[in-house]
Formats: structure tokens, C-alpha cells, sequence
């Protein structure tokens, strides 16, 4: 078994797939639309493989938008998307030029030999940053 992609419901998927696409570097690998239900996506897949599906639906609200992990960590359900990258500082820097907001500096995780740092996209979700290379599982 393993991970096909990750689903994040946002309010404005034009704008939200065009800032995934340049500031993780994903292609639209397909868009649909289910008129019956007023839902529409997007599915953005990295050139290594993972993807991620952007939703939208009129009348969605917002939901969890936490300040930092710990905060997000006081909600049941998804807190955050995680992302393995080679250079933690370099791609917080990048998502940050990118107009994401800072949530967390680059650090040491707790998790020993590993660098982490987290971001909030434009519309306020939590992405996490981890560099494993110099972990146990790198």
C-alpha cells in the first residue's frame, strides 16, 4: 500500500493551484468539474510523484488555520501537509519569497538529524518542511 495523493479543500482554486504550482514546482496533471454538487478540482502531481488534490465548493467555509503546529495539534483531523525536502532553510526561504507566511523557523526537529520548519500557504494551511538526510530515516 502506499499514499496516492492528499486532498486540501481551499476557497479560491484558480489562485490556490497557480501559487502550489510555482512555489512547489507541481504540474496540473488533470481538472474536473461535478456541476450536480458545485465542486471543482485540481490534481497537481510533483515531478517525483506525490500529488495533491485542490478542492472547491461554493459555500465552503474555513476551517482549521492554526498559528503554529502545537496550536494546530488542538483540532482533530488533518493539521498539516508534510513535505521531504533536501534543503529546509533554502525551500522555507523560497515558499516564503513565494508568499507563504512564516509559522515556524527552520530547526532541529525532535526527531534526532532532522531539520524541519513549517509555512502557511495564502489561505492559511499549515505545510510542513523536513529534511531527513542527516536523520536515522535518511
Amino acid at each position: 500500500m502506499r499514499l496516492d495523493h492528499v486532498g486540501l479543500n481551499v476557497a479560491d482554486l484558480d489562485a490556490m493551484t497557480d501559487w502550489y504550482r510555482s512555489a512547489l514546482d507541481l504540474a496540473v496533471e488533470f481538472e474536473f468539474a461535478l456541476d450536480h454538487v458545485d465542486l471543482r478540482g485540481a490534481m497537481l502531481r510533483s515531478a517525483d510523484g506525490w500529488r495533491l488534490e485542490l478542492l472547491t465548493r461554493a459555500g465552503n467555509l474555513a476551517g482549521l488555520q492554526a498559528d503554529s503546529p502545537v496550536e494546530a495539534a488542538l483540532t482533530r483531523g488533518f493539521g498539516h501537509l508534510a513535505l521531504d525536502v533536501p534543503d529546509v532553510d533554502a525551500a522555507y526561504d523560497a515558499l516564503v519569497a513565494a508568499g507563504a507566511t512564516d509559522r515556524m523557523s527552520p530547526r532541529p526537529s525532535p526527531e534526532p538529524g532532522v531539520r524541519m520548519a513549517y509555512v502557511a500557504d495564502p489561505e492559511g494551511n499549515l505545510v510542513e518542511l523536513l529534511d531527513r538526510t542527516g536523520g536515522l530515516g535518511g
